[in-house]
Order: C-alpha cells, then structure tokens, then sequence
C-alpha cells in the first residue's frame, strides 16, 4: 500500500525547472498553485496580463490532489436548510453558482483538451437513517422548484438499482454532477498556464509581503522578490507564510482517502451499476466513487485530525472497517493507496472571497472546492480587474473564528460533538 494520493501518484508531473523570477514588474502574483491559483492565473494570463505564481511545494500538492475527485452542483450546506437560514433568493443563488461551477470546469476541460477522465456521472446522497429520508424529501422538493429540476427522490427500492449496500434507506440523486481525475486536471491547468506565459514558482513558498511606496507590492520568498501591482491570496488559509489572518478565520480540517486495487467488472456491475458519485448523510460520514481505472476511492473525515503520515495511516483504518462494513462484498480487497488532505472549513461553510488589506483571496471552500476553484478563476480576474461580479461569496464581514489562533485544538472536541450528534439523530 501506496502512503501518497492515487491522483498526484497516477498524473503527469509539472516541470517548471526552467522557470525564473521575472526582473521587473508583473501584474499579478498568485500565492498558491491549486485550482484557484491556476485557473485564477489562466484567466489572467489569457486577458493579457503578466502573471507569477508562487507555490510553497508543487501545483496542486494539497487540497486540489487529496479530494474524492467529484465535482458536484449543490453546496456544502443542505438546500433546504440554506432557504431556512437565508432565504430562498440568497439559497437559489448559491445552489445556482455551483451548477456554474462545474459547467465552469466542463468548459475549461473542453477549451484546453485536458485529458482528465471528466464525465458527468451525477451524485446520490445516501440517507444513513429513516429520519435522513425525511429530510431528503423536502430538500427534494426544494430542489425540483427551481433549481434542479432533474433531482430525483430514490426510495428504498429504487436505491437498490443504483447501489448493492443494505445500510441506506434511499437516496436523492442529483443527475448533472460530474467528476474527474484532479492529478490530471492540475496537470493540464498548470501546463495551460505556461502556454499562456505564466511564470511557475514551485518550492518557492512565500515569507513576506510588503506595499511599497510606488504602490505596487513585493512578494519575498526564500530565494526571489518579486513586484507586481496586486496579489491574489490562494492559499486555503492554513499554509505557511505570513498569512495569520486568514489562519484565524479558516479551520483546516482532515480528509483522508483510500484507494482499492482495480475491480472487476462483473462485480463493478453487480455493486454500482451507475457509477456514480457517493456521499452519505451523516456528519461525520463518507464520500466515495470509482476511478476510471475501476478502483474504489473511498473517504471520509474517519478522525477529526490534521493530515501527516501516521495519522493519515491510522485513519485508513477507519475506514477500511466502514468500506467492508458498507460493502462485506470487498472485504478481501487489497488497498493500494492511503493518503489525507487538509479541507479549508469556514465557520459557516461558505466560500469566501474579497480583499484583506489591499490583497484579494480566494478560499474556505468547505469541502466541495473542485468545481468552486476552477469557476473562481474568472471571478477572481474580474475582481482584479476593477468589474463587476456576480459571485455571492463576496465579503466585507468575515469575523475570525473565536478561540482559533491558527491551530485547530478544539478538533477532537468538534469531533466528539458531530459523533453524538450522528447517534442521537
């Protein structure tokens, strides 16, 4: 077993060996290589501009390549809960930017020919409890008004078509859902990007920012400076650099994925005749897909922990137990790959986007970032550019989390929290 991510494993590696710091001023540097970094600097470069991005490790090496690699319309939050909280205006344009979204990605895949297994699988959340059913039924007549109109209720026997596991009692099937290989669709971003004339600074994490009298900023990291006239945050929140601000206001959550070894596709037909995208409905549940190799990706929060090595290995464990439990059919099936992520959690789990101190950011994606990073890119050059946007993440209030200082020490209370409440409801 493989402790590294099966989509930065089994994609192309980004050589921007040759790539130097540019000896003048540029337009724009980018902080952060992930799909918000790449697409926002594509959306640029492809405007004209002059752009650098300056990346603490590799494109694409944390959040953006440890995903489930789904691509869903609909947000983090249940729908009909957002009308609840927000209002059904506020709630349609949330849902509403997601269908953009991965339209968005659809679009880009297209335009640039990246060969990254995209395919509009649709998405079934799976009610772990009767009560789940319930809920999923008013969600679905929240949906079908105006929103997602294809979005069909799947009752305990129509599930039975979709998924051979007796441990759901129905579903909500939401038809224009997609996904992807991430390893490869950062490859191909990335590469877009150099053909476009951006500068890529991989291994160059940044350690200072400073404006300078000329109006323009100075963007230092170990072994460059670099001038541009704006700067784009990209970072997720939770990576290194002088970046305490957002540290405070992101809470960087553990994600970790396990990968089996290929299946066959007599018992591929036999357990996901779709092959759709899976997601369970309790807090602290699951998410799973097969790869276009016909593996199993199959994650979860499993423990309330930050990602490193040994706790990445701990919660494969986790849920190892919860894949042969959902599906005893696999109990014998090796697994080739363990790795963790970090998801960037806002308080709310709401994107985030505007400018702090001169600088403009990009983040909190909470957990469903594949398609909002990408459809960002041209949010963000807009936004750079002085225009107009429609996006309903713009902010001018963002308070700080309280009590979170950069390091998330009340994770396993949150944790404790989310299990009571998935036994007690």
């Amino acid at each position: 077993m493989k402790s590294a991510s099966y989509w930065l494993d089994t994609a192309p590696t980004v050589d921007t060996s040759e790539h130097a710091a540019p000896t003048g001023s540029v337009d724009v540097v980018v902080i952060g290589g992930g799909f918000t970094g790449l697409s926002s600097a594509l959306a640029l470069a492809k405007r004209g501009a002059s752009v650098v991005i300056c990346e603490a490790g590799v494109v694409g090496g944390e959040a953006s390549g440890r995903n489930g690699g789904q691509c869903n319309n609909g947000t983090a939050q249940d729908y009909a809960g957002l009308i609840a909280t927000y209002g059904e205006a506020k709630a349609q344009s949330f849902y509403q930017f997601y269908n953009q979204a991965v339209d968005s990605v659809e679009q880009l895949v297209k335009q640039h020919d990246i060969d990254c297994d995209f395919r509009r699988a649709g998405k079934i959340k799976l009610a772990a409890k009767p009560e789940h059913f319930e809920k999923l039924k008013r969600t679905h007549e929240a949906l079908v008004k105006v929103v997602d109109p294809d979005a069909r209720l799947l009752d305990a026997a129509a599930l039975k078509q979709e998924i051979a596991s007796d441990q759901f009692y129905g579903g909500l099937l939401t038809p224009n859902g997609a996904q992807l290989h991430v390893g490869k669709l950062v490859h191909g971003l990335a590469s877009a990007c150099v053909e476009n004339g951006v500068t890529i600074l991989q291994h160059n994490p940044v350690v200072g920012t400073e404006k300078r009298s000329n109006g323009n900023w100075q963007v230092t990291t170990p072994k460059h400076a670099v001038e541009a006239k704006s700067v784009l945050i990209a970072t997720g929140g939770s990576g290194p650099g002088p970046f305490g601000w957002f540290r405070r206001r992101i809470v960087p959550v553990g994600s970790f994925a396990v990968t089996t070894e290929p299946l066959p596709e007599q018992l591929i037909a036999d357990l996901f005749p779709g092959k759709r995208s899976y997601v369970t409905s309790k807090n602290i549940g699951n998410y799973f897909r097969l790869t276009a190799d016909n593996r199993l990706l199959f994650g979860g929060r499993a423990r309330f922990a930050v990602s490193n090595p040994r706790s990445d290995l701990k919660s494969g464990e986790v849920l190892r137990k919860a894949l042969d439990d959902m599906f005893p059919q696999l109990a014998s099936t090796r697994i080739d790959y363990c790795w963790g992520g970090t998801v960037d959690m806002s308080a709310d789990r709401l994107p985030k986007v505007g400018e702090h101190k001169g600088m403009f950011y990009a983040m909190g994606y909470s957990g469903h970032g594949v398609q909002m990073a990408v459809h960002m890119g041209e949010v963000m050059a807009d936004m750079i550019e002085g225009k107009d946007t429609a996006c309903p993440w713009v902010t001018t209030q963002w308070p700080a989390v309280p009590g979170h200082f950069g390091k998330p020490w009340f994770l396993p209370f949150v944790g404790m929290y989310y299990k009571v409440q998935d036994l007690l409801h």
